[in-house]
């Protein structure tokens, strides 16, 4: 083992306590994670909201206890994993020391950081991207046939983990292309590496054809409902906000493409930037869809500023350039990660401190960020279903039932009465509802503003509003915990055939 992988060992160990040391301990999970965790119950190869990757993952972490370690460790470790390849790529272009150096700490204090608090599927997909970039590299630097192979298998498990990975290939075969490295598309092992690709991928594809096509709906919610209302400008200030520290090290490499005749190899990655960005701007894709594009030129542009800053009065500039890296670092943690408490976000937006006003779906303004809002409230909503579900004699035939899968999700996880399972008739939890059995009374978790209680007074007997979630700042205050009672129908008969006609909301 070379000397300088002690350092190596050293960042990664630095990212993955990062990760944990950024969340106050007052937060509990996001709404999102308790979704992805309720996927390794209901194991299959595809669901409405994200391919099975992370249902994957989800079974080890329950395996291993379930517990808040584990879901924060595996974010941590796709980041971790992300400068590891990134510092293999400066191994590949023979940089040194400070190279390694420059490129872990930019990647360390970069938005990064705030991705990889979260157990998401943009973890992974970073990484995803990062490692097909770095195969091609090594395929250009070596010409074996076996980083085709490992390209291959790296889309693969990044398409199964996020379908934004073709945008990643999308970008890139185009500029292959259109570069002297187009010889490689009459290699007959680049269409072997593609088979291989799609028999990996096959099991998803047939899944999707089987459900017809979640994927497509899903994409056509998402233009409608989000990306309608993105605009092109914030996309592209995003991406500069995004390493805002470390942006000179993205410009670097853009240069060293077009100066360092070292580099000319690698110029098709500039042209695979541009094309890859306009597809977005195209089609007003979320601005973090990018963020994969990003790490492996931290590669080239911390080698090319360890080259053209070696001697005189320029070496001394290699110790300036981690200054805005530092502050700009500094500045995310205190601006964009859950290092305070909510009370604490409040007592600063009362004060007009900078970066405290925050612009949620809503459209109004809060002194904590919406993420934040969806990581606190969750115990408080599991206590006091656990204790409505305590009180009922016959637990077999309760049905609880909420109106959205952050609810369900977090009810689930956070339980400690056996056998008690939260549903909602949205995302993947429509798809695992349990119908075929008696149904007497419903725990029924209603958002705040969901006071239209016309089609429980038709079903039930008795409706009462027993508590509400009171945590302050979480963005389900105020959510209803309802117990409906005695029914005057067959209620479980009514749900199975409602969701048979699609009536189900």
């Amino acid at each position: 083992m070379k000397k300088i992988y002690w350092l190596l060992f050293v960042f990664l160990l630095i990212k993955v306590v990062l990760q944990f040391l950024v969340v106050n301990p007052v937060y509990e999970l996001h709404r999102d994670e308790f979704l992805h965790l309720d996927q390794a119950k209901h194991l299959a190869w595809g669901f409405h909201s994200v391919p099975p990757f992370t249902s994957w993952v989800s079974w080890i972490i329950l395996q291993l206890g379930n517990s808040f370690f584990w879901i924060r460790f595996f974010p941590a470790l796709f980041g971790a994993l992300t400068i590891f390849i990134v510092w293999k790529t400066i191994e590949s272009l023979k940089g040194g020391t400070y190279a390694y150096i420059l490129a872990s700490t930019a990647l360390l204090l970069s938005v990064l950081l705030r991705i990889n608090i979260l157990y998401q599927p943009n973890a992974f997909d970073i990484l995803a991207w990062t490692l097909i970039y770095f195969c091609v590299i090594r395929y250009v630097q070596t010409e074996k046939n076996k980083w085709l192979y490992f390209l291959a298998f790296s889309f693969a498990l990044g398409f199964l983990n996020k379908y934004n990975i073709v945008f990643c290939l999308a970008g890139l075969l185009p500029a292959i292309l259109l570069s002297k490295h187009r010889r490689v598309f009459l290699n007959k092992h680049l269409y072997y590496a593609i088979m291989l690709a799609l028999v990996l991928i096959s099991p998803n594809l047939l899944w999707q054809y089987q459900n017809d096509f979640p994927v497509i709906k899903h994409m056509k919610e998402l233009a409608d409902t989000q990306l309608v209302h993105v605009q092109r400008s914030t996309f592209v200030k995003e991406q500069i906000l995004y390493f805002i520290g470390s942006i000179f090290i993205i410009i670097a490499a853009f240069i060293s493409f077009l100066k360092f005749e070292t580099f000319k190899p690698y110029r098709f990655l500039l042209f695979t930037f541009v094309l890859t960005i306009t597809i977005f701007l195209a089609l007003k894709a979320k601005p973090y869809y990018a963020l994969g594009l990003y790490p492996i030129f931290f590669a080239f542009g911390a080698v090319y500023f360890s080259k053209i800053l070696n001697s005189g009065w320029k070496y001394y500039v290699r110790y300036v350039a981690f200054i805005p890296i530092l502050f700009f670092g500094y500045a995310l943690v205190e601006t964009s990660l859950p290092i305070y408490t909510p009370v604490q976000y409040e007592e600063l937006a009362q004060q007009k401190k900078p970066f405290t006003e925050h612009t949620w779906e809503d459209g109004k303004k809060h002194p904590i960020s919406q993420d934040f809002a969806d990581m606190i409230g969750w115990k408080e909503l599991t206590h006091k279903v656990d204790s409505v579900y305590n009180l009922i004699p016959n637990k077999k035939t309760i049905f609880i039932l909420c109106d959205n899968y952050g609810q369900a999700g977090a009810i689930n996880y956070y339980t400690q009465q056996k056998g008690l399972v939260a549903n909602a008739f949205n995302t993947d939890y429509d798809k695992w509802l349990d119908l075929d059995r008696k149904i007497e009374t419903v725990i029924r978790i209603k958002n705040v503003n969901n006071v239209d209680f016309t089609r429980d007074r038709s079903l039930f007997q008795n409706v009462d509003v027993l508590t509400r979630l009171e945590t302050p700042l979480a963005r389900e205050k105020g959510t209803q915990v309802i117990l409906l009672s005695k029914p005057e129908i067959d209620i479980a008969a009514l749900l199975r055939k409602e969701r048979a006609e699609g009536k189900l909301d």
